[in-house]
């Protein structure tokens, strides 16, 4: 105030007046704030000391006393504790009131029962390890390109060059188109399905809450078999929209299918077995020289060049035949496939076969990932087991090793290959998968290796979570 006072007093005196003017009214302002709030003060004084005494409860009233059992709460049919009331006329105290319920009522027969203890998974608890997955953007990402993004990038880019260049560029569906996406869809997905086997085998894990799982007292069993359909659920749709494209593709943007096969420059009738080929060679000797490069003696002079000048006699023809019939005939299979559109009921097998090869993939991985703990090293080791270890030993026989190498998954899987993606020369796709090198085993050795290998990782990855400190 004095520093106030002493500018006012060293300013001329229109400015003092001026500021005395001021004054007035800001002063008046302060004063009637001050009043304001005094009265506001006084009232809620008032308010709380007209209040009704708070109800003092006795000893047998309200809270328990010291060492008592406090009163349950149960989500139905429990009662408040409080002070007993009288009964309008009656005088006899009326009974207390019952708590609301907790939540929604049990269904009848299970009251108390949220199924915590039961080994099988609920719907919930299957939902939470879906949406768990799903919120992972990265992995979800990976699995759409390998899955959906493959065929629809590879057919939509040779559907682009049709459009621009259709004489210099084929239909975008073709039966090779086919049988080629077929081993990439295949080997992809199942690599990809067993990353996300091996992510939701080790999620738990990784975030630290496997412990928080754990104590809420659900049954470990449970947890486990959670992740199994909700792993499916994210891939197998996935696949199956892929394979869809892929068929309605190849049906409808694939030109016309030939009347006859093309064998340089030779037309040979199509759908032909092992036998009707070896009987139409032998009635057919010139085509036969110019089909397949039938020389003197039935030599074959050149596996895919043009015909040769030199006669061929029906001698040379059955020689050939007899000796060569094996080779003809692969190529000859080879050629149809590549060549004819697959059948209605041979899409589905080979779409069957495709969600299986996932299936297997993903069980195999979750199995595995939750036996390791470590997503990125069960990852590495799928991908050694599909991309280099089955290849080999699919393809190259050990000796006094065949019993071995059909053990594996990948064998079995490829034993069984539905006959329209089957590689009956030999010849392997990408990755090697491809038709079997060595002896096939029995039907009922290749379904016991399959679901072998279902049931033993799905059997492992549950006892390790079981066993596993929390």
């Amino acid at each position: 105030m004095r520093i106030g006072w002493s500018i006012l007093a060293a300013a001329p005196p229109t400015a003092a007046r001026h500021h005395a003017r001021l004054g007035v009214p800001v002063l008046g302002l302060i004063v009637l704030a001050a009043v304001v709030y005094g009265i506001v003060r006084l009232s809620r004084r008032r308010g709380a000391g007209t209040r009704p005494a708070r109800h003092e409860a006795g000893p047998g009233e309200g809270r328990p006393q010291t060492g008592a059992e406090p009163a349950p709460r149960a989500s139905t049919g429990a009662t408040a504790p409080g002070p007993a009331r009288e009964r309008p006329g009656t005088g006899a105290p009326a009974p207390p009131r019952p708590w609301p319920p907790l939540g929604p009522p049990p269904a009848p027969g299970h009251e108390g029962d949220d199924g915590r203890g039961s080994p099988l998974p609920t719907w919930p608890l299957v939902a939470t390890r879906l949406l768990e997955l799903r919120k992972r953007r990265g992995l979800m990402t990976a699995v759409l390109v390998l899955t959906v993004g493959l065929p629809v990038i590879v057919l939509g880019i040779r559907l682009l060059f049709h459009l621009i260049s259709p004489h210099s560029y084929g239909p975008a569906g073709s039966p090779s188109v086919f049988s080629g996406l077929m081993a990439p869809m295949a080997e992809f997905g199942f690599i990809i399905a067993a990353t996300l086997g091996a992510t939701a085998g080790t999620t738990d894990l990784a975030d630290g809450v496997f412990r928080h799982l754990v104590v809420t007292g659900r049954s470990r069993l449970a947890l486990y078999l959670a992740r199994l359909p909700a792993g499916l659920a994210v891939v197998l749709p996935l696949v199956a929209a892929g394979f869809a494209f892929l068929c309605l593709m190849t049906a409808f943007a694939s030109a016309p299918p030939p009347a006859a096969l093309n064998e340089n420059g030779v037309a040979v009738p199509l759908h032909l077995d092992k036998a009707q080929l070896g009987r139409w060679l032998l009635a057919h000797p010139e085509q036969a020289a110019g089909a397949f490069s039938v020389g003197p003696n039935g030599v074959r002079l050149k596996p895919r060049g043009g015909v040769e000048p030199t006669p061929v006699s029906p001698a040379d023809v059955g020689s050939f035949v007899r000796h060569h019939l094996d080779a003809a005939y692969s190529r000859y299979y080879d050629d149809e496939l590549a060549t004819l559109i697959p059948a209605t009921n041979e899409m589905v097998k080979i779409g069957l076969w495709l969600e299986l090869e996932v299936a297997v993939g993903c069980v195999v991985g979750l199995g595995l990932g939750s036996l390791i703990g470590q997503r990125i090293v069960a990852t590495i080791l799928m991908i050694a087991l599909e991309i280099i270890l089955t290849p080999i030993l699919a393809n190259v026989q050990i000796p006094h090793f065949v019993n071995g190498q059909r053990v594996i998954v990948g064998v079995a899987m490829d034993q069984l290959r539905p006959a329209g993606l089957a590689v009956a020369g030999g010849r392997r796709v990408f990755g090697g998968r491809g038709a079997l090198g060595i002896p096939p085993m029995p039907t009922w050795a290749m379904i016991a290796v399959i679901a072998g290998w279902i049931v033993g990782w799905s059997a492992i990855g549950a006892w390790r979570m079981a066993t596993r400190d929390a």
